[in-house]
């Protein structure tokens, strides 16, 4: 079972390098809107151990127009948390359900199952553009 996840998976990764380049290049000509709508969505994990949150983190990183900025280490109450920079969704909760359906056919691939467990219902996400200063400027 485990091995038609794994393959399935590999072609589900495949389709989103594809489907992100082909927006990649489609936003460069689209003069009407802006190109991008960056934002970092804070994304709490299911994935538990050290090779899905790994293949987790990679699996978002090649994929074009996200990309893993942080990673929060889980505690024995809380779980592990990426910060994910996503350039070309509409909204939080979009980007949010593109990276647990990604995180969810990664562990029906590493488990040989689908999660149990439903996403975290509390998120946060910061725009870019809303961000505050850096360290050091004024």
């Amino acid at each position: 079972m485990r091995l038609i996840h794994g393959i399935s998976y590999v072609g589900y990764i495949a389709w989103a390098i594809v489907t992100g380049s082909v927006t990649i290049v489609a936003r460069q000509f689209r003069f009407s809107r802006p190109y991008a709508e960056p934002m970092i969505v804070e994304v709490p994990l299911r994935a538990a151990t050290d090779l899905e949150i790994t293949l987790f983190a990679s699996s978002i990183t090649i994929t074009p127009g996200t990309l893993v900025t942080a990673i929060a280490a889980g505690t024995s109450t809380a779980p592990p948390v990426f910060f994910v920079h996503a350039l070309f969704e509409d909204s939080e909760q979009t980007a949010l359900e593109g990276l647990y359906d990604m995180e969810s056919r990664l562990l029906a691939m590493t488990r040989g199952r689908a999660p149990v467990s439903s996403p975290p219902a509390h998120v946060s996400s910061t725009p870019i553009a809303e961000a505050g200063p850096e360290r050091g400027e004024s």
